[in-house]
């Protein structure tokens, strides 16, 4: 038998015998991590580790410490959720149950049958009474008749649905246990290390996404090798819950959402308004250091433009409808993004080698027509605002000027309390060239120049195939909150293709034309989204320059009313936000009231302090500082209040 040569990912080669499989080459390295393996990536493909390897392979065996052994793990529990639910619901028929960033879920269809929160408790037992059988996951090729008739005698289908978009001798079947089920892996392999399992919730879910298609049960699960990590994962749940921005943007009156308006369109509060503006003052000053122009485009344009960009046929569909005129074939769309408007703004005269780089920022609000199953809050709206900005530059300059937007993002990172995160370099399929558009020495010459720039700044990437933009690769920054969840905020792109498809040119020192780069960029990325996350990164509690309620003066009586009047405006003076509370109300009531709505700093003003003219001092959730005099108070925080330097 042939050998074949395995690289691990310490960069040393082992030598094996053709169609060694992955568990095998796991205990050739030792029994614990043969004991502990759940998956393998074979030149980056997550595989089972059943399966033999036929050819010189770069490898990475992943456990439950892994996110390729979490997916596999949770993948497998869809699977086993789905067995369960055969078992108990006779006649359920399946759509998909992919693993997702935690846990997994499976579309089904119940036939009617009775399915609720109560139902679950029930469905989980069965789940941990099937992985004890240690059932196997076993993948078998099928020829497509074959899995056509086998969902055909099943009568399930949607199964026979998705097998249209496959080719023939593409399709595999996995079985564990007494349930089959049409997927491409990869698993684990057995059920036995699924030791602890939650249903989290039901919802509905219209198969395909599709609104026009029946609406199926969506069933949401986690499962984990232990018990205690299982606990763990609900009691950060229970914390999230109580940090959900959508709570406490109603409880700190930030944004609200109205039926009239339109789903996915939030209506900014004027204490969120505040919190808007600071962050956008924030970035502007950023901007202006760093050498950008500010520029305002239209909320829509002509139907043309997102054509000539390319944005109409990738994603025409996903937009809201044209706006017609009284013009014959006059037709307009809501503004998609904001890049095509930027490329007409560069061409409205001639550019020469010596104006470049050309740096246009915009705060454009942009609308894309959202289904309504999948608006969530402020992370997922039909319209929002970018911090967007468009680099027109030379060739030479690419890397010099994406460094530059690194610097930025990563400001912004640390002003606001994010000091956990990774850069994601997105690159397209290679498998799937036909959803992008533009040449491949122009992608190969992108993705090399953004790991460049990545690798002269530091930043410890991951490379991901499949997720770069449809004009070009881009650095995504993936962040985790303070729950350890991972959010993306804010990108960064190499654009070839938008300068050649609105024919933008510079001329050269050797008095040519040459085409310009783009370079995309947003920060904040959404900022509704971005809001959203910080609200439950930080659990409302504001960086003090942001809040929108610096300080809340609180007389003890009415008694003090003008003295607390009269240190408002001395505060208002210094630029620091706040109100006066003078309800007719206990001053134990006005404090609790002031921490429940997480204003940072309380000013007390009684007898001693108008005879002293100081004002005693508390903190949100850090009780009483002692008394100080109004100028020392502006003074000792002066820095926190205003906008970071």
């Amino acid at each position: 038998m042939s050998e074949i040569k395995i690289t691990l990912p310490d960069g040393s080669v082992k030598a094996v015998a053709n169609g060694t499989t992955g568990y095998e080459i796991a205990r050739s390295i030792s029994e614990g991590l043969a004991r502990n393996a759940l998956s393998i990536e074979v030149n980056g493909e997550i595989r089972d580790l059943s399966r033999p390897i036929s050819a010189d392979a770069s490898i990475r065996i992943f456990t439950w410490n892994d996110k390729g052994g979490k997916y596999a793990f949770w993948h497998s529990s869809a699977h086993l959720l789905a067995e369960a639910l055969e078992a108990l619901y006779p006649g359920v028929k399946f759509g998909i149950g992919p693993p997702i960033e935690n846990g997994f879920y499976y579309d089904v269809d119940l036939n009617g049958q009775p399915f609720g929160e109560e139902d679950l408790v029930k469905v989980e037992q069965k789940m941990l009474e099937l992985a004890k059988t240690n059932s196997a996951f076993v993948r078998k090729d099928v020829s497509k008749a074959d899995a056509i008739r086998f969902f055909t005698e099943k009568g399930d289908p949607y199964k026979i649905e998705l097998l249209q978009d496959l080719a023939d001798g593409t399709i595999t079947f996995y079985q564990q246990g007494n349930f089959t089920d049409l997927c491409r892996g990869p698993h684990i392999p057995t059920t036995s290390p699924i030791k602890a399992v939650k249903l989290l919730n039901v919802a509905g879910a219209y198969w395909r996404g599709n609104e026009k298609n029946k609406m199926l049960t969506r069933i949401y699960g986690i499962t984990f090798p232990k018990q205690k990590e299982l606990e763990e994962y609900l009691l950060l749940l229970e914390e999230a819950k109580k940090r959900d921005h959508r709570k406490l943007g109603k409880e700190l009156e930030l944004f609200a959402f109205s039926e009239k308006v339109g789903m996915g369109l939030p209506l900014w509060l004027p204490k969120g308004t505040v919190l808007r503006e600071r962050l956008e003052q924030f970035m502007r000053r950023a901007q202006v250091k760093a050498g950008y122009d500010p520029v305002v485009t239209p909320h829509i344009g002509g139907k043309s433009l997102y054509v000539t960009s390319g944005h109409y046929e990738k994603y025409g569909k996903d937009s809201f409808q044209p706006i017609h005129t009284p013009d014959e074939g006059e037709e307009f769309l809501l503004k998609p993004m904001n890049c095509p408007h930027h490329c007409e703004i560069y061409k409205v005269k001639p550019r020469s080698y010596k104006d470049l780089p050309i740096r246009l920022a915009e705060f454009g609000t942009v609308y894309r027509y959202e289904q309504s199953g999948e608006l969530h809050g402020l992370t997922r709206v039909r319209g929002f605002t970018q911090d967007d900005a468009h680099i027109f530059c030379r060739p030479d300059q690419v890397k010099e000027e994406f460094i530059k937007v690194i610097d930025l993002v990563l400001h912004v990172f640390t002003s606001l309390g994010f000091d956990q995160y990774t850069a994601q370099v997105s690159l397209r399929d290679p498998e799937n060239k036909q959803k992008y558009i533009g040449e491949d020495a122009l992608w190969d010459r992108a993705e090399r120049e953004i790991q460049e720039a990545a690798d002269e700044r530091g930043l410890k990437t991951v490379a991901v195939k499949g997720e770069a933009a449809f004009y070009g690769p881009k650095l995504d920054f993936m962040v985790r909150d303070a729950l350890g969840r991972s959010w993306q905020l804010g990108t960064i792109q190499v654009d070839y293709q938008l300068p050649q498809r609105f024919e933008l040119e510079y001329i050269g020192s050797d008095n040519q034309k040459h085409r310009p780069v783009m370079i995309h960029r947003a920060p904040f990325g959404s900022l509704e989204r971005f809001v959203a996350v910080l609200i439950e990164h930080c659990a409302g509690n504001f960086p003090l320059w942001l809040s929108p309620e610096q300080v809340a003066v609180l007389p003890i009586s009415e008694k003090f009313n003008t003295y607390a009047q009269e240190v408002l405006n001395v505060l208002k003076e210094s630029d620091i936000r706040g109100f006066l509370d003078d309800r007719d109300e206990k001053i134990g009531r006005k404090i609790r009231d002031a921490e429940v709505t997480k204003v940072p700093f309380m000013l007390i003003v009684g007898e001693k302090e108008v005879a002293e003219r100081k004002v005693a001092v508390r903190l949100h959730g850090k009780g009483d500082q002692g008394s100080v005099s109004l100028d020392e108070f502006a003074r000792q925080y002066a820095r926190e209040f205003a906008l970071p330097v």
